[in-house]
C-alpha cells in the first residue's frame, strides 16, 4: 500500500477512533453476544453455499454499526458485507471514495454460527481503497486490535486500560514458517498441487476466520497469512494492521493491494524477505509463463 494517495491522507482523531470502538463494543454487546448458541433455525440462513453463512447476528450488528458510522460520518460510502450481498454496485464505488468504512459484522460465521469462539468484528476506514485504519475485535475477550496509516498496531483492553504495541514475527526459512491459507477457497485445480506443497512449512492451517487470523499475524504468533477470494470487509484491516505490526503486504504477483481488488492472493507477511519465499513457494497459483 503507497503513502501517495491524490490527496493528502487524513487520519481520523483519537475521538473518532474511539468513537468507532465504543460503537463496535455496544453492537457486539447488543446484537451479537446475546445470539451466540443461542440462534435459532431460522436465524441462520445460507448465501452461495451450505459453507458461506449468515445469521440474525450478522445482519442486525451491521445495521447498527452502519447508521452510527454515518452519524459520526454522515459523506462516507458504507460497505457492509451483508448490504454489498443485497447490492453488489457499492464495491464500484470503493476506488473513487474519499472516506470510506469496511464493516464485516461477524467475520467467521460459520464458527460463531457452530458455537466456535473463533470470531470477530473487522471495520477498516479507506481512502480511496487505501487503508487508513483498521480496527479487528474479539467480543469474547472484549479486546481489539487496532491501527492507522503511520502508527503502530496495538492490543487494547478496555475495561483493564491496557495497550500493548504489536510486532510481527521475525520470519526465516520456509521450513520454520507458520501461517494461514484457505485450501479450498483456492481453484479446485490448484488445491491437491497447494495440499502436497504444505509440508514444506513448519505449520500451515485455516481458522475460518480472517479476523482472528490477521490478528495472529500482528501479534508475531505466525509468519503468513495467504488470502484468497479479496474481498474489502475480510482484508483492507488486516493488511494495514501487518504493515503497522512491521510487516510486508502485497498482492501475490507483487502489485500494491488496495481494497477496490477483487481477484487475485494478498500475502501478509513478516518481512520483505520472507515475504518473497513465501511468494516464490506459492507462484504456481499465478500460471506465469514460463521463461
Amino acid at each position: 500500500m503507497s503513502d501517495t494517495l491524490p490527496m493528502p491522507v487524513s487520519t481520523l482523531s483519537k475521538a473518532q477512533r474511539s468513537s468507532i470502538l465504543n460503537l463496535v463494543r455496544r453492537a457486539a454487546r447488543a446484537e451479537i453476544l446475546p445470539r451466540f448458541r443461542n440462534l435459532e433455525s431460522g436465524e441462520i440462513d445460507q448465501k452461495k453455499s451450505h459453507q458461506d453463512l449468515v445469521t440474525e447476528a450478522d445482519r442486525a450488528a451491521e445495521r447498527m454499526i452502519a447508521r452510527g458510522l454515518l452519524a459520526l460520518f454522515p459523506n462516507a460510502l458504507i460497505i457492509g458485507e451483508e448490504n454489498v450481498a443485497d447490492h453488489p454496485e457499492v464495491l464500484d464505488k470503493v476506488a473513487d471514495a474519499e472516506l470510506a468504512f469496511t464493516i464485516d459484522p461477524v467475520d467467521g460465521t460459520w464458527n460463531y454460527a457452530h458455537g466456535l469462539t473463533t470470531f470477530g468484528v473487522i471495520v477498516s476506514a479507506l481512502r480511496f481503497g487505501t487503508p487508513v485504519f483498521g480496527l479487528i475485535y474479539d467480543p469474547v475477550m472484549d479486546d481489539v486490535v487496532l491501527g492507522e496509516t503511520g502508527g503502530p498496531a496495538e492490543l487494547v483492553m478496555p475495561k483493564r486500560r491496557k495497550r500493548r504495541t504489536l510486532s510481527v514475527s521475525a520470519g526465516g526459512p520456509v521450513e520454520d514458517l507458520q501461517g494461514y491459507l484457505p485450501l479450498y477457497m483456492l481453484p479446485a485445480d490448484k488445491q491437491a498441487e497447494m495440499a502436497a506443497l504444505l509440508p514444506r512449512f513448519e505449520r500451515v492451517l485455516s481458522l475460518r476466520c480472517s479476523a482472528h487470523e490477521m490478528r495472529m499475524l500482528a501479534q508475531g504468533h505466525v509468519d503468513f497469512v495467504l488470502s484468497a477470494g479479496l474481498t474489502p470487509w475480510d482484508h483492507a484491516a488486516g493488511a494495514l494492521l501487518c504493515q503497522c505490526a512491521g510487516g510486508h503486504v502485497a498482492m501475490l504477483d507483487g502489485s500494491e493491494y488496495n481494497a477496490a481488488k477483487r481477484e487475485g492472493y494478498l500475502l501478509c507477511a513478516s518481512d520483505p524477505a520472507t515475504w518473497g519465499r513465501i511468494r516464490d513457494a506459492f507462484a504456481f497459483l499465478l500460471d506465469l509463463p514460463d521463461t
